[in-house]
């Protein structure tokens, strides 16, 4: 099923917050990546809004950030 242009953008909002975070945390995308097991290029993906990412993912993610999965949906 295809996403549509208001679902895109709120792809967009997740990435930003995602790299924002990280930033935050001073982790470069490869130690990030590197600490929840998966390729640089997945998390620059997520990052960029270009994926829809699983509820699984987000746990990683959020893992890999030391955050609760409720501080990254925050406002989204």
């Amino acid at each position: 099923m295809a996403i549509n242009r208001i679902q895109k953008e709120k792809l967009k909002v997740l990435g930003k917050k995602v790299k924002a975070l990280r930033n935050e945390k001073g982790l470069t995308l490869k130690q990030l990546s590197h600490s929840i097991n998966k390729d640089p290029q997945s998390v620059h993906r997520l990052e960029m809004g270009q994926v829809n990412p699983s509820y699984l993912y987000l746990l990683d993610i959020c893992s890999g950030l030391e955050i609760e999965i409720s501080a990254l949906l925050q406002g989204s």
